[in-house]
């Protein structure tokens, strides 16, 4: 089981190294895929860390505002919103920088030739047969279409349905594997998100893809 998951992961990290639209992976290394991997998430978390460092001066203008006038403020709701803000950023940093640091235990066990050999079947997988699951899913979206999803989170439910249509993964363990790569590469939203649309999707009637 614990390759499984240790595959899954892989996968993951090689699917956003693949151009969408491709339908086979890139012709380069696993070890190469997933060092560009941990460099997109370096520059996604930095980039979050600045988007945290904004709302914070945000925040601090906003008190020395309130300090300049009398009484209650409505500034308060402001400061609030700003902190709030920038501590769901450093909370997605966080939980980001976490699955970073896994990568050179990744990198490692990708040389065992099972963890490899699964990890590359599930990206092929997906590319395959990316066209029928993007429809699977938009299917279950109920209002919302899959392409409005960061990428992060389609290859996370992607990945799902490739488990519980074509790899016979039990629905229960699909989902909490699915669920556990949200909680490590997603924020709040989209887990929300992801774990919505995977109840949906194990009441679908047919996960039957052409």
């Amino acid at each position: 089981m614990q390759s499984r998951s240790l595959s899954r992961e892989l996968a993951l990290l090689v699917l956003g190294q693949c151009p969408e639209r491709v339908d086979h992976p890139p012709d380069l290394s696993l070890d190469t895929l997933l060092q560009k991997a941990l460099d997109s998430l370096m520059q996604h978390w930095t980039e979050v860390l600045d988007c945290c460092a904004g709302d914070l001066e945000k925040a601090q203008q906003h008190l020395l505002e309130s300090e300049l006038k009398d009484g209650p403020s409505s500034d308060q709701g402001s400061v609030r919103a700003s902190l709030q803000s920038s501590l769901t950023g450093a909370e997605q940093v966080l939980n980001g920088l976490s699955a970073s640091l896994e990568l050179p235990r990744l990198l490692a066990l990708s040389n065992q030739d099972q963890v490899r050999r699964e990890a590359m079947q599930r990206v092929t997988l997906v590319l395959k047969k990316r066209k029928a699951i993007d429809q699977l899913l938009d299917g279950v979206m109920e209002g919302w279409r899959l392409t409005r999803l960061p990428r992060i989170d389609r290859d996370i439910l992607r990945l799902a349905v490739i488990d519980l249509s074509e790899l016979n993964t039990p629905a229960a363990v699909a989902c909490n594997e699915a669920v556990e790569l949200a909680h490590r590469f997603s924020d709040e939203q989209g887990r929300k998100m992801i774990n919505g649309v995977l109840r949906r999707l194990q009441n679908a009637p047919s996960l039957v893809l052409s």
